[in-house]
């Protein structure tokens, strides 16, 4: 029987070459190959092997010698880096036997992959579904190449790249880097691995907005994370999953809540829909809450963060700075996290239903306005209390601006605000009121909408921070 052997010979490095390969390659007659390739399999070669080398860009010449030389009936094995069957030999040599109607029997050995080999020295970059994209338009249309690119990007893929920039071609990796960025956030991982396996192996960890093309050359692979992807002791992670829930016990895979499970894919799916990628991590955290509470995108034009807000007031937290927040409605004081609160050595108050409040509303001189109503009553006892606390409003416009008035008189000076009242008068005023408090951080919910339920989860939001680079929030449910 005429036969021929295809063989994907690895990415170099000899203790990558399969043995079913180098079987094959040590009974072989000929090896036809790229002539770069024949150092990597010298050692196992027949004195009487006769070698078949040709230089780059000689793919369908070798394919053509390859038949004629088993036609002969003449044990051929043709060598391919990698694996053969990607951007390998291996398609090339099934159409030249169709054309050529030969009879030759063709069998393909595996081999291991360069974004393989790159893909365990970068860590565990490639745990869910991925996709391999060559930006070499030798045989591709670039029109071609962009569509897949953009398609990658969307679908969340992670994608390893091949064939990322020569002499000629360098530009076409800042069109993917341009691409990708506007689908994923600058800080998704990426990887670069140059000359995977062999002697002159150099193994980069960095991010997608920090990604220097001109760093690059054609002998590196580079794989690219999905929106789950973070990186850790120097290493690429992709988990396994969204965070779904496969098992119908009590806790999920890995002894994890489902709740939190349930939710880590909720962030999942939010982070994808989102108009933006590029958002601070801390203004990201605090919307993905904001739009899981309320199943509201339009939060992604009404929630403002001041710069590193959420951050500089979980450091409060983290530091011992800041042990109390003051709400000012009950429902607020519910839906924030008790496990966080005792985890953290919190406390969480209204002063709303406290006796004092009230008489102090009910005895009030209304002057030349509206009297005092209980809400604002409540903050003027918690300024006198706490005067340091982060400040969390869900429901009343007039407490909100209540504590705006205690702050410029000097009796107040919070830790930080969160504005979200709710509502059609004196909502929207109360939250411009504070805007100029410039040292005080804030995160505000604008226009009418708001709730307790948005304030609660702003302040879970900023207790569970330290999740936010992995995304993996539900802690403490």
């Amino acid at each position: 029987m005429k036969k021929m052997i295809i063989a994907g010979i690895g990415p170099g490095s000899p203790g990558d070459i399969t043995p079913a390969v180098i079987d094959a390659v040590r009974q072989a007659d000929v090896v036809v190959g790229y002539k770069y390739y024949f150092q990597f399999i010298q050692p196992y070669l027949k004195a009487d092997c006769q070698c078949v080398d040709t230089g780059m860009r000689r793919e369908r010449d070798r394919a053509e010698e390859a038949l004629a030389l088993a036609e002969q009936g003449r044990r051929v094995v043709v060598i391919s880096s990698g694996d053969a069957g990607i951007y390998g030999m291996a398609p090339l040599v099934y159409e030249m036997k169709q054309a050529r109607a030969s009879d030759v029997d063709i069998e393909v050995l595996p081999g291991i992959s360069a974004f393989q080999k790159a893909a365990s020295l970068l860590g565990a970059p490639i745990g869910h579904d991925l996709c391999v994209i060559s930006l070499s338009d030798l045989m591709t249309p670039w029109s071609v190449i962009e569509r897949r690119i953009t398609a990658a990007a969307k679908a969340d893929f992670v994608t390893a790249v091949y064939n990322p920039r020569s002499h000629d071609r360098y530009w076409q990796l800042y069109r993917l880097q341009e691409l990708f960025l506007q689908e994923r956030s600058a800080t998704t991982p990426v990887g670069c691995v140059r000359q995977a396996g062999r002697p002159e192996q150099s193994v980069t960890v960095t991010t997608l907005g920090a990604l220097d093309p001109e760093t690059v050359d054609m002998f590196t692979v580079i794989i690219i994370g999905n929106s789950q992807s973070y990186i850790a002791d120097g290493h690429i992670i992709t988990p396994r999953g969204y965070g779904l829930v496969h098992s119908p016990s009590p806790k999920a895979e890995g002894g994890e809540k489902p709740g939190r499970s349930i939710m880590t894919a909720s962030f999942s799916t939010i982070k994808g829909e989102l108009r933006r990628q590029d958002y601070p991590l801390g203004h990201l955290w605090a919307l993905l809450h904001a739009i899981h509470t309320t199943a509201d995108f339009d939060m992604e034009q009404m929630l403002y963060t001041d710069d590193h807000a959420v951050e500089t007031l979980y450091n409060k937290v983290k530091n011992g700075q800041l042990t109390t927040i003051i709400t000012d409605v009950t429902m607020v004081v519910s839906g924030i996290r008790k496990g966080a609160l005792q985890r953290l050595g919190i406390e969480a108050k209204c002063y709303l239903n406290d006796p004092r409040a009230e008489r102090l509303a009910s005895t009030h001189s209304p002057g030349e306005g509206a009297g005092l109503t209980r809400t604002q009553a409540g903050i003027r006892l918690a300024v006198e209390e706490h005067p340091d606390a982060l400040f969390a409003f869900g429901n009343a416009p007039t407490a909100l601006m209540e504590l705006c008035d205690l702050i410029r008189k000097g009796k107040a000076r919070p830790a930080g605000i969160i504005a979200a009242p709710v509502g059609f008068v004196h909502v929207c005023e109360s939250k411009h009121m504070v805007k100029p408090f410039h040292d005080i951080p804030k995160i505000i919910v604008e226009g009418r909408k708001g709730g307790s339920n948005l304030a609660a989860t702003l302040c879970n939001a900023i207790m569970t921070f330290d999740d936010a680079e992995q995304l993996r929030p539900g802690r403490d449910l």
